[in-house]
């Protein structure tokens, strides 16, 4: 049985609060201190390697919040993290946006007709499939290599394959998520000749722009808990300001280990949920 399917832990909100009204408190004052502290450490593990919502997501499920708050507000605290690591990288002049506009539009595009079809989807066989789609790309890291382009190179991006990169995985993440940023490195690697840690910076920014995007339906359906998500979006923050900064200062040689650490976590956790029902 799934964590959606459970029925809610210690800490679970009476029925009359699982809609909560705007800037209503609905866990207790420890918990969202925990809930904060679990999101500084996802934001950290986000900014270099994606996956935090590995850690997030069963923090939110555990404080006994509804499944239909826990997608909106994750990536109500989610998209603090992506717009802090993405403008760190855009900062470092390691992505350069006028490069890669096809990719964010159809990020943006993608991702809002996820979340939309996120409402309506079943979404058992892709749930099946994850586990086996985030491994391929650990492996991929370990065995396949990467580019040792240095940081300053400016190879030219095409762009054809920018719009059906973009336009599927800002749907994949509209309509699931975990594994995004994963598969936005890995991806990126194969596509374009560029170092892991611009790979890197690309996929943060693109997570951003799937993250607003998502985030925007998910606000219009009330699916949000602000509180919990901005308390969670702060600590996010400044986890992937450290982050992003050591990542960029610790380049591929740092990365690496960290990706594929997260990769192959990310991996157990999925088929632990999906494979053998267990939350």
């Amino acid at each position: 049985m799934s964590p959606f399917q459970r029925g809610h832990l210690p800490h679970a909100l009476p029925p009359a609060c699982q809609t909560p009204m705007p800037f209503e408190l609905t866990v207790e004052p420890l918990t969202l201190l925990i809930l904060a502290l679990v999101a500084f450490v996802a934001g950290f593990i986000d900014a270099i390697a994606g996956g935090g919502g590995l850690l997030t997501t069963p923090a939110l499920l555990t404080a006994g919040m509804p499944p239909h708050l826990v997608l909106g507000t994750n990536k109500l605290s989610s998209t603090f993290g992506s717009a802090t690591a993405g403008f760190t990288y855009y900062k470092r002049k390691l992505f350069h946006p006028a490069q890669w506009r096809p990719a964010l539009f159809a990020t943006l595009v993608g991702a809002s007709i996820g979340a939309v079809v996120a409402h309506y989807m079943p979404a058992e066989w892709l749930n099946k499939m994850l586990p086996v789609i985030v491994f391929a790309c650990g492996i991929y890291l370990l065995f396949g290599g990467t580019p040792k382009a240095p940081l300053d190179a400016d190879a030219p991006i095409k762009k054809k394959w920018q719009f059906p990169q973009g336009f599927t995985l800002g749907f994949y993440d509209g309509v699931a998520g975990p594994g995004t940023g994963a598969f936005w490195t890995v991806s990126t690697l194969l596509l374009y000749p560029i170092d892991l840690v611009r790979a890197s910076g690309v996929a943060r920014s693109m997570n951003f722009v799937s993250n607003i995007a998502a985030l925007t339906v998910f606000i219009i359906s009330g699916q949000v808990d602000y509180i919990v998500g901005l308390c969670m979006g702060l600590s996010v923050m400044v986890g992937a300001f450290f982050g992003a900064r050591t990542a960029i200062s610790g380049g591929s040689k740092f990365i690496r280990p960290v990706f594929i650490t997260v990769v192959l976590a990310l991996t157990v956790r999925l088929a632990w949920q999906h494979w053998f029902g267990q939350s």
